[in-house]
């Protein structure tokens, strides 16, 4: 796992909010969401919850509702970790112009 980071949790943007905030019902999730605006672990958050299939909360952004769309839609992923950080690397890539 290139560039990941063994311990993201204590980077997290959320590390200091009321974890029922981040487990809300469909109210509170865009609040939640909002917590993952510009976290510096986000995509390691969201691999986390979409490689372990992590059923509640938000994680990475993302609810429970979503991720299962994105799980449906991507069956073939066996590590969304290697996906994001793949996908995070290309959007950092200068555009050659």
């Amino acid at each position: 796992m290139t560039g990941a980071r063994a311990y993201w949790r204590t980077d997290a943007a959320c590390r200091s909010t009321d974890p029922e905030e981040l487990f809300a019902d469909s109210g509170g999730q865009n609040r939640a969401k909002a917590v993952c605006t510009g976290c510096p672990v986000q995509i390691e958050c969201l691999a986390e919850a979409l490689d372990n299939r992590v059923e509640f909360g938000v994680w990475g952004g993302m609810t429970e509702r979503e991720r299962r769309a994105l799980l449906r839609r991507r069956p073939e992923v066996a590590s969304w970790r290697q996906v994001l950080e793949r996908a995070r690397r290309e959007h950092e890539q200068p555009r050659a112009g």
